[in-house]
Order: structure tokens, then C-alpha cells, then sequence
């Protein structure tokens, strides 16, 4: 029968008088399995060697782990897809508006709104966004240091600007000197305007390359935004080791910090990281619009060739700045995200499904099974086991050019091959394993082993001598 649990902690039952059994308070007492009158913050400092725990996160966290999940999904869309995407479209919904004009909307009028206030300043809503993201998020993981800052990941931008600068002034001296008016008389392009005549000319379109170029800016400068929550548990197990004088930890990316970096890495991560995500959220809604208003320019501005060819210009000028010059380490500036430690590093292993190889094949590999060699025999391959028994048995092939070189003793089964020790009885190994002899081939003797060590148990005797008359 079961007993009943006794208390761990037993209450004085002591009385004012000192006399065991005394009446009073204590004598009615129940008797408690926990600690009376300890504080839960005692408690807790007394356990030792643990690690911290995260702090309780709220539904506003929640929430706000959410938005940012969905904005991720959005500005980082694959690129490998993205810019096929930009690139087909205009050249298909473009050439389709050559030939048939698209109904008009509130997107075919040139004073829209969107067109108006965002598109014919871009470039400056791009730098709205993405100036005061990359000072922060860089600021953070330089650890403060300003320096750092200025000469390896501001000038990205200023990169960027640069180039679109020289591209859209190129633009218009192209349409400029390689066009006409449609009156004759006027060879600027200024003077055919102002009077009130349209000039003719190769226009390539100023709004695809902004639009493309912008929209590939703001997914390269959001990148420090992913894995940015780690840091705050890198911080608080990386404080934990220092304070605890704790060196077995080794795969911290902070250890190799100072002290006085860790504490500005732990100010400016806690001071910006709210600004960060909401700064990483307008980005992300600019790229819609951005992307909009393409296809506003797609279907009622500017010819196919027009657009195609700008839409070539941002991608090649992104692929050359962003995928080729940054990530190049002896080149400034450093590519997005790079700083004193490497918190992007971190991995997944890559789980795949794999398809056991046949034990059919000699010296067949498996990529699955632990201590397989695939040079190994198959007498020498290790069977998986359940509570001490094989799950199967290595099935070993019949080899017909050496079947009757070595036969052993004319009871032998003419399934039975060499007796090498590698080739056996079909029938005996799939099931049990070959008869090995004192000779090294298969016998019918008494004193025979069976390769497969559980069928040599005694408790097997009768399976081995109908298994045996089974064979002769």
C-alpha cells in the first residue's frame, strides 16, 4: 500500500513555556510541505548555476513582434525572385500598353496626389527613412563608436545618392540633345516647352529607376533588423558570464568585447531599439507605395523601352554597389550590418529528409545509419538495435563467380557461396546471419557460430536445429 507523503519541513510545536506538546498557536499548525516565511527573491538567489531567465514579455511586445514579422515578409522578399519580378513586368505589362491602352484611373493623372508629394521626392523620403535607421541600428553594434560610424557605413548612402544623381541628370541630357519639338524652329528642349509645344525625345524613365532603385536601397539598409532581438539575450548571458567569472560559454559573439563596449552596446541597444522598429516599419510601408506607384508608371507612363531600360540601369547600379563593392573586407565602406560582433551569425542546421540506401547493394553506403563506411563489408555494417535485439539483419548478396570455388562439404545449400567470410547464405543471413566454421566458410557442424551474435544464444537452440535440417 502506498504511504502517505510526510512533511518536509515540521513546525516547532514549542510552547512559551519551552514544554514539548504545549498549548498554543503552533500546536494546531499544519504541517506543510514548503518552506514557511521564505522570500521568493531569496529563494532565487540561492540557485546556482543557472543561467537568466528572459524577462516576462507583455501583449504589447507580442503585438509588436507580430507587425514586425509581417513587415520582414514584406521588404525582404527573395531578390533572386524580386528582380525577375521588376524586370518582367515592365517589359510585359509595358509592351501590353503600347498596343492597348489601359483604362484610365486616379494613377494615370501626373498631379495626384502620390505622384505629386512622394514620387517627385523619392529620393528624399527614401533618405527620411533609412538615414536615421542606419545611424542607429550602425551606432549600436560599433558600440558607439563614432568614428566607425562615419567612415564605414554612412557613406553608403552617400553612395547611393551620388548615383542617382548622375543618373537622373544623364537621363534628361539624353532627352535633351537626342530629341525635337514638335514645331519647327525650337532646338532646346526648354524654349519647345514654354511655348506650349511637346518635345519628342528619349525619355528614359526617371520614375521606374527611382522606384526600383529606391525600393532595393531600403530592403539591403533594413537588413540589421534581423536577428536585432538576440542581442538583448546575448547581453544578458553575456553580463551573467562576466559577473560569474564564467568562461565555458565560447559561442557568445560579445565575449570578445570590452567592458566599457558592452555597457554602450547595452545603452544605445535599449535606447534605439523602440525608434528602430518603428522606423523599420515606415520603411517598409514606403516600399509599398513604392511599388504601387511602379505600377501606376507602368501601365500609363512612358514607352516599354523606355522603362525596361531604367529598370536595367537600378538593378545593375544595386548589384554593383551592394553585391559586389560592400562585401568586398579590404574595400570601404562595410557591408550592412557589419560591426564589432557578428550577430547574424547564427545558424539553423538544415534538416532534410534522406532516403536509407538499399541493404541490398554490396558495400552499398548509407548516409543515415551512424558507423557505416561505404567501403565496409556488409558483414561489418552496425544493425540498429531495440531493448538489446536487431531490428533486421544485413542482407548479404549471393556472388555466382565464386559459388562453387569453395564449397564447404556436400551438404552445403546451393544458395550457400564462398566461404571468404563476406558471402553467405541468402536465406541464413537475411534471417540470422551466415554459419561461420572453424575453416572461415559455412558448416553444418554443431560447434558452428552464427555471424549474427543473438542467434548463438542458447535460448535459439531450437530455432538453430530446424533451421538447420531446414538448410540440409
Amino acid at each position: 500500500m502506498a504511504n502517505k507523503r510526510k512533511p518536509i519541513h515540521t513546525p516547532s510545536a514549542t510552547g512559551a513555556g519551552g514544554g514539548v506538546g504545549a498549548a498554543g498557536p503552533n500546536a494546531a499548525r499544519p504541517q506543510m510541505n514548503f518552506r514557511q516565511g521564505l522570500n521568493d527573491t531569496t529563494a532565487r538567489s540561492e540557485a546556482k548555476g543557472t543561467r537568466p531567465t528572459a524577462t516576462p514579455t507583455s501583449i504589447r511586445e507580442v503585438l509588436t513582434m507580430m507587425v514586425l514579422h509581417v513587415c520582414k515578409k514584406i521588404i525582404f522578399f527573395d531578390t533572386s525572385l524580386k528582380v525577375p519580378l521588376y524586370l518582367g513586368s515592365l517589359f510585359i505589362v509595358s509592351l501590353i500598353g503600347d498596343f492597348l491602352p489601359y483604362p484610365k484611373t486616379y494613377l494615370a493623372r501626373t498631379d495626384n496626389l502620390f505622384n505629386v508629394y512622394f514620387v517627385k521626392l523619392g529620393w528624399a523620403w527614401t533618405l527620411l527613412f533609412s538615414f536615421p535607421y542606419l545611424a542607429m541600428t550602425s551606432i549600436t553594434i560599433c558600440c558607439g563608436d563614432n568614428q566607425r560610424l562615419l567612415r564605414n557605413h554612412l557613406p553608403r548612402l552617400g553612395i547611393a545618392t551620388v548615383f542617382w544623381f548622375v543618373w537622373t541628370k544623364l537621363f534628361n541630357i539624353i532627352e535633351s540633345s537626342y530629341g525635337r519639338c514638335s514645331v519647327r524652329g525650337f532646338d532646346a528642349k526648354t524654349g519647345c516647352l514654354k511655348a506650349g509645344h511637346l518635345w519628342n525625345g528619349f525619355d528614359i524613365s526617371g520614375h521606374a529607376f527611382i522606384l526600383i532603385y529606391s525600393s532595393l536601397v531600403l530592403m539591403e539598409e533594413a537588413r540589421p533588423i534581423i536577428g536585432w532581438e538576440s542581442i538583448k539575450d546575448l547581453l544578458r548571458n553575456e553580463e551573467h558570464n562576466r559577473n560569474n567569472n564564467d568562461t565555458s560559454q565560447t559561442s557568445n559573439p560579445l565575449k570578445s568585447l570590452k567592458d566599457e563596449d558592452l555597457k554602450a552596446l547595452k545603452y544605445f541597444y535599449n535606447r534605439f531599439t523602440p525608434t528602430i522598429r518603428l522606423f523599420f516599419i515606415g520603411m517598409t510601408m514606403l516600399q509599398l507605395l513604392w511599388d504601387l506607384m511602379l505600377v501606376g508608371t507602368m501601365l500609363y507612363h512612358h514607352r516599354m523601352v523606355e522603362k525596361v531600360l531604367s529598370g536595367i540601369i537600378a538593378v545593375v547600379t544595386w548589384f554593383v554597389t551592394y553585391r559586389a563593392w560592400y562585401p568586398i573586407p579590404t574595400v570601404l565602406p562595410d557591408p550592412v550590418g557589419k560591426g564589432m560582433f557578428n550577430y547574424q551569425s547564427i545558424s539553423k542546421p538544415e534538416i532534410g529528409l534522406r532516403r536509407r540506401a538499399s541493404l541490398l547493394q554490396h558495400g552499398g553506403s548509407s548516409s543515415t545509419t551512424a558507423g557505416v563506411n561505404a567501403n565496409s563489408t556488409p558483414g561489418s555494417k552496425e544493425i540498429p538495435k531495440f531493448m538489446g535485439m536487431p531490428l533486421y539483419a544485413a542482407r548479404q548478396p549471393f556472388n555466382p563467380t565464386t559459388a562453387g570455388a569453395a564449397n564447404v562439404g556436400s551438404n552445403a545449400s546451393p544458395l550457400e557461396g564462398s566461404g571468404s567470410g563476406v558471402q553467405g547464405s541468402f536465406v541464413s543471413s537475411h534471417l540470422y546471419g551466415s554459419r561461420v566454421g572453424s575453416s572461415g566458410g559455412i558448416s553444418s557442424s554443431a560447434g558452428s557460430n552464427y555471424s549474427n551474435s543473438d542467434f548463438n544464444h542458447p535460448s535459439y537452440a531450437r530455432y538453430r536445429s530446424r533451421f538447420e535440417r531446414f538448410e540440409s
